[in-house]
């Protein structure tokens, strides 16, 4: 090596690859020239920085992210930050977020970043108190021989569709932020997509058994005389055939033209419309059903009165009623169905996570526990089984008694000293 060359790679900043093209013999200017190129060629790459993701950028360019994009649950903030993309790479950010983005009660990203992670153990604890719950509510409806009948095949369908989409959450939440140093711009692999494509299956299915339960109620009160198997072959196609197309088609979507990511984004509007479209048609049913079966149960229990009922009892009855089918027919998740995905981010989260995380619960408790015949067979299967456990201790003293007896009558007379006559 010259003393040029040891003196290039002393003082000058790209001074190992500038020295590597001086030693092919190009001169200093022209080495320095072909380095930028090929940084201008380059560009910067996609980068993750804990906080937002910056996608690839040509030298020269400019990149901005939005404040209420980054921080939908505290900004109040409408600016922006901005990164330039140098030709030795990302510059730093400017302004910082927290002069910018102005945060509400003085909080900051680690304030945001502390408020999802209490959020998630809180929906955590409501996926699991639901998935002891329905699995618990599955096992009895289907232990016990008397319950197996249409209405609670479509039960326990209904609680397989939570059971799933409860596992899809943890599945989802464990592929894709147990490891906190994840890079969420880059990361594209099979297991994730996987299991994004497992979560959407399981609301789809979630969806369609809510929808069938409506149909099923709303053929149970207005055909009354109608074989109630009749249909459950077409409950199956709807519950769970109808969910595996809708997903096909998605998945086929994505894999030949949005392939990025996780899959877990919603940019593509169109792509995204082909899983919500079908939720919101089976919401938009629903409420139709929910409205026509309070309808009908209202001239039911008008009809009750006139025959010498209070008002009092058939207004309680059509409360119960009516809070009974909320959670069975999913209305709380009308409030954002029809609203743009970034409209009202926090209470959408509190509606749909929060409570919906609980609503396996609630809908196994309702329609399961607090069932009156299931309570019924329950005390009979528990009586009986008292019952047998008291039967045993008598059965096994009573056959101990009679071996001892037995024993007795076949006992050989004594061989001591008899006395004659």
């Amino acid at each position: 090596m010259t003393s040029t060359h040891r003196w290039m790679e002393a003082i000058h900043p790209d001074c190992a690859i500038i020295a590597q093209h001086l030693r092919a013999g190009e001169t200093c200017s022209q080495a320095r020239r072909r380095e930028v190129e090929n940084q201008t060629t380059r560009g910067c790459q996609t980068e993750w920085d804990q906080i937002g993701c910056w996608l690839r950028a040509d030298v020269g360019q400019v990149v901005n992210l939005s404040c209420s994009g980054i921080f939908q649950h505290f900004s109040r903030g409408r600016g922006f930050v901005y990164r330039n993309c140098t030709a030795d790479g990302w510059s730093d950010i400017y302004p910082p977020y927290q002069e910018v983005c102005a945060f509400s009660d003085d909080s900051g990203p680690e304030s945001e970043t502390s408020y999802l992670s209490t959020f998630r153990q809180v929906y955590t604890v409501g996926y699991a108190t639901s998935l002891i719950s329905l699995i618990t509510a599955v096992v009895l409806f289907t232990a016990f021989r008397k319950f197996r009948c249409t209405r609670n095949y479509i039960h326990v369908n209904l609680f397989s569709s939570f059971i799933l989409r409860a596992s899809a959450v943890f599945v989802k939440d464990t592929v894709l932020f147990a490891d906190e140093t994840l890079d969420h711009c880059s990361v594209s692999t099979t297991a994730c997509k996987s299991a994004v494509a497992f979560f959407q299956f399981s609301i789809l299915a979630n969806y369609f058994w809510l929808l069938v339960e409506g149909m099923y109620l709303q053929t149970l009160l207005a055909l009354t005389f109608v074989s109630q198997r009749k249909y459950f072959w077409w409950y199956i196609v709807i519950g769970w055939g109808l969910p595996s197309t809708i997903l096909i088609a998605w998945v086929l979507m994505r894999f030949f033209y949005d392939d990025k990511g996780c899959w877990d984004d919603t940019d593509n509007v169109g792509i995204w419309w082909i899983i919500k479209g079908p939720i919101t048609a089976t919401l938009l049913v629903n409420i139709v059903i929910f409205i026509n079966v309070i309808r009908i149960l209202v001239q039911k229990l008008k009809s009750s009165a006139i025959s010498g009922n209070n008002d009092t009892g058939h207004f309680i009855k059509l409360a119960k009623s009516t809070l009974f089918l909320i959670p069975l027919f999913g209305m709380h998740y009308t409030v954002f169905a029809f609203l743009p995905e970034n409209t009202g981010v926090a209470a959408r989260l509190y509606i749909e996570l929060g409570l919906g995380s609980f609503q396996g619960f609630v809908v196994a408790l309702l329609y399961c526990f607090m069932n009156g015949e299931v309570q019924a067979e329950l005390r009979r299967w528990l009586w009986k089984c008292h019952n047998q456990s008291q039967r045993m201790p008598a059965k096994r003293s009573i056959s101990q008694f009679s071996v001892g007896a037995h024993a007795g009558l076949q006992r050989p007379p004594s061989t001591g000293n008899i006395s004659t006559v």
